[in-house]
């Protein structure tokens, strides 16, 4: 198991999803920032099924910026009830992993 974890957050405009791409990314809160789509997500929201066409941001970073990510992403998400998800990175390639490190901020201890 690293440190390092993949946030997912999806919004319905590719310009929003580039604008957080950019604010982590400046902050030094990612390391990368992928956005994926269009993408058709499927839903249930206020009694009923919904449907809408998204852009998927894929965000790379560590577990101790989490929380500064989430509230980075909700100052300008445009959703009520934002996806924000991470996930935990159990392996991956061990020159990846030290870029993804070295291209964040250190954790504050």
């Amino acid at each position: 198991m690293t440190d390092c974890i993949q946030v997912m957050t999806t919004v319905e405009e590719r310009e929003q999803a580039e604008q957080i791409a950019e604010m982590l990314l400046a902050a030094k809160l990612a390391a990368c920032v992928q956005v994926v789509g269009p993408v058709i997500s499927h839903f249930y929201w206020q009694g009923k099924n919904e449907k809408s066409t998204e852009y998927l941001c894929l965000i790379k970073s560590r577990r101790h910026l989490y929380g500064e990510i989430e509230a980075a992403i909700r100052k300008v998400h445009p959703y009520e009830v934002p996806e924000i998800l991470a996930v935990p990175v159990v392996a991956g390639s061990a020159a990846y992993l030290d870029w993804l490190a070295r291209s964040i901020r250190e954790e504050v201890k």
